[in-house]
């Protein structure tokens, strides 16, 4: 990218050296204070620049992203954390618009059975502009439950659920006299193409940021009514004494190692508690696309037991931990999320090998069919790279539904172990973007990062032909395994191996006593 320097334009980055040569130092910029802040102030070499200083590279908001790009000068070195027009995939409407789009497109040039894997978001449609099709499909399915989201907040405000369409109405009353074209609410996307790019456009939609700014529009969505819930079992009743054996030390649940009869009355039947994934994606280059999936991740867990009998609940169906932490049962030292590794253990626990890996490698679908919808919208710089937090549920079939995806999610820890995978999580991001000028370019593996897309899927395999087609072709992705080291013979190298270490609980056959 180039720019003419003139009285308009800020200069960052300015050196005589060449693109990839090692620096000693590098001048950082951020304005979030954060895990971020901690992990960029430790970085060896690093120094922070504060106020107007020139930078090599900005951590920034959006709100600079829009105000700012376009009257920057880059050096071909400097890096920003954001791609201009990034809202094309975070913004939930301009999502579902390109998830959709996408599947036409693939049914045209691939057919219906390549075009089927892009089935994996719930049926959407924007509010108030696409209401009365909302409503038609509405009336073809009276009693499911739907949930709405404004588009550009994010930790669970705005949203509600429901069924009858009389409360749909209502909202539509409570929103008619708002200004539904607002510029600043919502960007005007055919302008990625001109000369301003990001002036005009931009919602705030991280997670720190995006509720920020007024929401004109919203999105009504079908609600997943059947979760795959962790914790289910049978519950004692508050007369027996709880059973003395070990505690889930996230979700505060007494742990029965011997199973509980059924039929007998002090017991009864209890669902467990909703859950979705966050899962962290790094995309360094849209065109071509280059695409790096981190094997750490959380479950995010509601403070209360799943049902549909209460739909304003929203400790029941939101599992935000901005709205979980205000519950009156949520306990600050352990929270109510479990680590990935811990997850896929549980889940191997009660499903077959098979069928937990057909689960992450429709995981996987996602997120390269989402990015693959925005590759040829997203304005590809070679500036810019962003770090996605992918939102995932998944149902009782145990398919995964993608939620949302957030640029620039929340970086502020919530607990001891939230703040240790948050900052290794940010550590590696730095290793991939390479400041330092350090890799070869040709790793499949970075700190926690693998290298799952790069202008086609990559193998697992050290050495095997990045061919999909050809024999056992494996994806280089290792969601929520373990890794474990093996030094070749004499020290010459070595080679990664991947685990799912078994779950040492047997939550098959533990019963869920406590609290609700």
């Amino acid at each position: 990218m180039s720019r003419p320097k003139n009285q308009n334009y800020k200069s960052h980055g300015s050196s005589k050296g060449k693109e990839r040569e090692q620096r000693a130092s590098i001048r950082f910029k951020t304005t979030l204070m954060n895990t971020l802040t901690d992990v960029l102030r430790n970085r060896p070499g690093w120094v922070e620049v504060k106020d107007e200083g020139e930078w090599d590279f900005y951590w920034c908001d959006v709100s600079w992203l829009r105000e700012n790009f376009d009257h920057t000068y880059m050096d071909d070195h400097v890096r920003i954390s954001h791609f201009r027009n990034h809202y094309e995939l975070t913004r939930k409407n301009y999502m579902v618009k390109n998830l959709k789009r996408f599947r036409r497109q693939l049914e045209r040039e691939a057919g219906k059975l390549e075009a089927a894997k892009c089935d994996f978001f719930p049926k959407t449609f924007e509010m108030p502009c696409e209401y009365h099709l909302f409503v038609e499909e509405f009336r073809k399915h009276p009693g499911i439950t739907w949930i709405m989201k404004p588009v550009a907040r994010s930790q669970g405000k705005g949203i509600f659920l429901f069924r009858r369409l009389k409360d749909i109405m209502d909202w539509r009353k409570g929103t008619a006299g708002k200004k539904f074209t607002s510029l600043e609410a919502q960007p005007v996307r055919a302008a990625a193409a001109t000369a301003n790019p990001s002036g005009t456009h931009d919602a705030r939609s991280s997670d720190d940021q995006k509720d920020e700014l007024p929401v004109e529009n919203y999105v009504a969505q079908r609600y997943i009514e059947n979760p795959y819930l962790i914790g289910d079992g049978y519950k004692a009743l508050p007369w027996c004494q709880p059973w003395p054996g070990p505690c889930c030390p996230l979700l505060s649940w007494r742990l029965h190692p011997g199973g509980v009869d059924s039929t007998k009355p002090e017991t009864c039947r209890n669902p467990g508690r909703k859950f979705d994934l966050r899962v962290y994606v790094l995309v360094m280059s849209y065109l071509p696309l280059r695409a790096w999936l981190y094997r750490d991740g959380f479950a995010r867990f509601s403070n209360t037991r799943f049902t549909l009998s209460s739909i304003d609940d929203q400790y029941v169906h939101l599992t935000n931990v901005a709205v979980q932490k205000t519950s009156p049962d949520y306990h600050p030292n352990k929270g109510c999320k479990w680590m990935l590794q811990r997850f896929r253990q549980y889940l191997a626990s009660k499903h077959s090998p098979q069928v937990v890996e057909t689960l992450f490698s429709d995981m996987d679908n996602i997120f390269i069919k989402s990015l693959q919808s925005v590759q040829k919208v997203i304005i590809s710089d070679k500036h810019c790279f962003e770090l996605y937090g992918y939102d995932i549920l998944i149902d009782q079939d145990l398919k995964p539904w993608l939620l949302e995806v957030n640029a620039s999610p929340s970086l502020t820890a919530s607990s001891q172990e939230d703040y240790e995978l948050k900052t290794c999580l940010l550590e590696d991001t730095l290793h991939v973007v390479d400041m330092e000028a350090r890799l070869t370019g040709k790793e499949k593996r970075v700190g926690g990062f693998d290298l799952m897309w790069n202008d086609g899927p990559v193998s697992r395999e050290e050495g095997a032909p990045d061919l999909p087609g050809m024999g056992n072709f494996v994806t280089n992705t290792h969601l929520g395994m373990q890794a474990r080291w093996e030094e070749a013979p004499g020290g010459a190298g070595g080679i990664w191996h991947y685990t799912v270490i078994e779950f040492n609980l047997q939550l098959s056959s533990c019963v869920i006593l406590g609290k609700d």
